[in-house]
C-alpha cells in the first residue's frame, strides 16, 4: 500500500470512530508504530487531525472549536503535545536565577515543569492543580511553589474567585507564562475560562515580562472571553507550523516572536 493510500485509510477510520490508536493502526497495517507516528505527524501538519498521546483525534473546525475547548483537561493536554513540549522547553530557558514566575492553568504550560532549570533558585505562583502535581514530583530545594487559593473548578482542576484574586495581587512576578485559546488578531487574544480570566489579566499587568505560549493551532478564531492584545505581552513563543498571515504584525513585534524547534 502506498503512503498516500495508507494515510487516507487512517483518516477514514478516524472519521468513522472519532479517534485512532497507534498500536491498533500498526497492527492493522502490519507496519511499525514509528511509521504510524510519522503518518500522524504528517497529517497533523496539514491540520487533518489532532495528535494525542498514543493516537489522534478528529481535527475540529473553527465552527465547533468551543466544543473542543471544553474537552477534559487530560485530553486537551495531549493535543499538539510535541509542539507544547518544545515551546515549554524554550520558555524554560528564559528563566533566570532568583526569578518569581507565574504559570497559568493552561494545558500548554503544564509541560513547563519538565524543563525548569534545576540549578536556579525559582519561586513559582500558580492556580493550576495539575501543575502543582507536576512540581510535587520534583525534589529540588531551590524550587519554591506557591498555590494561589480559591474555588476549585473541577473541569480543569484550576482555582479561581475572590481569594485567588486577592492572593494574586500580593505578588509582582519577574515573568508570567500564560497560554490562550485563540489569537484572532494583534488586538484580540481570547480564552475560554470565564472564571480564571481575571487571574490571567492580573498577572498580565503585574509581571515584568509576559510570555505567551501558543502552538500553531491557536492562530484562528476561537475563545469566548477577551484576554488582551499582543501589546500586553513581551514575547510570543510558538512552533514552526504557526501561520501569522492574519495577524498584521508590526515589524517591532515580529522581533519578539520566538520559534521553538
Amino acid at each position: 500500500m502506498y503512503i498516500e493510500e495508507r494515510r487516507k485509510k487512517i483518516l477514514d477510520i478516524l472519521n468513522n470512530t472519532g479517534r485512532v490508536d497507534v498500536s491498533q493502526l500498526a497492527e492493522e497495517f502490519g507496519i511499525s508504530k514509528e511509521t504510524i507516528r510519522r503518518d500522524l505527524r504528517a497529517l497533523e501538519e496539514t491540520r487533518q487531525l489532532l495528535r494525542t498521546h498514543g493516537g489522534a483525534l478528529v481535527q475540529p473546525s473553527s465552527s465547533d472549536y468551543s466544543e473542543y475547548s471544553e474537552l477534559p483537561a487530560n485530553i486537551r493536554s495531549t493535543l499538539n503535545m510535541d509542539s507544547k513540549k518544545v515551546i515549554c522547553r524554550l520558555a524554560a530557558s528564559k528563566i533566570q536565577d532568583g526569578d518569581t514566575i507565574f504559570v497559568d492553568n493552561s494545558t500548554t504550560c503544564i509541560y513547563l515543569c519538565q524543563y525548569l532549570p534545576r540549578d536556579k533558585q525559582i519561586t513559582i505562583l500558580t492556580n493550576s492543580i495539575p501543575f502543582l502535581n507536576e512540581c510535587a514530583k520534583i525534589s529540588n530545594p531551590k524550587l519554591t511553589v506557591i498555590c494561589l487559593g480559591g474555588i476549585l473548578k473541577p473541569s480543569n482542576l484550576s482555582l479561581y474567585g475572590t481569594i485567588t484574586m486577592q492572593n494574586s495581587m500580593e505578588y509582582f512576578p519577574s515573568k508570567a507564562f500564560i497560554s490562550c485559546t485563540g489569537i484572532i488578531s494583534s488586538t484580540q487574544i481570547t480564552d475560554f475560562g470565564v472564571q480564571e480570566i481575571d487571574v490571567k489579566r492580573s498577572f498580565l499587568r503585574s509581571s515584568k515580562e509576559v510570555f505567551l505560549l501558543a502552538d500553531h493551532s491557536k492562530f484562528r478564531p476561537a475563545g469566548q472571553v477577551y484576554l488582551g492584545t499582543l501589546s500586553d505581552i513581551d514575547y510570543l513563543i510558538t512552533d514552526k507550523y504557526a501561520d501569522f498571515s492574519s495577524l498584521d504584525l508590526s515589524d517591532e513585534f515580529k522581533e519578539k516572536i520566538l520559534i521553538a524547534r
